[in-house]
């Protein structure tokens, strides 16, 4: 977890140097350090743009992460989420059970929220990053099937979606062998 004295130094820079425009705030579940949110306050009245890498599940795990759809609306930070796929069964196999269950009700808090949403300038993406011995389909292909599923069986709706390999070569060999 990054410190408080850590962030302080990251703001000077930040403060120091117009040529940094985007905070761009990851690290598995961002917003559970303690000091998440009053960085994402101090980047923004610098005038920067800030982009959460946040885990979704995050957002149902706790009820003090419950307001972060609200909090993200107000210093309008962007929002990106992983999302393995738009079935249950291949995103819990991936992640956990529960992970799927947990991670649309959050889409939807995001959305009740403006996220996603057309004209609100809140925005929404989504992850895909498949798991085993293979590379992802077409990405604009995979966008179309996922915004189709998504509205179709959850009225869910997001801006783009990215799809992504980051699979450890040495798991790649032993999956092969």
């Amino acid at each position: 977890i990054m410190t408080k004295a850590v962030m302080e130094k990251c703001l000077k820079v930040i403060a120091a140097t117009t040529s940094i425009k985007i905070v761009d705030i990851t690290g598995g579940a961002p917003e559970m350090n303690p000091n998440f949110r009053w960085f994402v306050e101090e980047c923004t009245a610098l005038g920067k743009k800030v982009i959460d890498r946040c885990n979704l599940t995050i957002i149902r795990a706790n009820p003090k992460y419950h307001d972060l759809p609200e909090f993200f609306k107000k210093h309008k930070v962007e929002v990106v989420s992983s999302l393995p796929y738009f079935s249950k069964s291949r995103t819990d196999s991936q992640r956990g059970d529960g992970v799927f269950e947990s991670s649309i009700k959050a889409l939807q808090m995001l959305n009740e929220v403006g996220y996603g949403m057309e004209g609100t300038g809140l925005i929404l993406n989504l992850v895909y990053n498949p798991s085993g011995a293979f590379l992802p389909a077409d990405q604009d292909s995979l966008e179309a099937d996922f915004k189709r599923q998504l509205k179709r069986k959850f009225d869910i709706e997001f801006n783009s979606l990215f799809a992504i390999t980051n699979l450890p070569v040495s798991r790649f060999l032993d999956y092969l062998l």
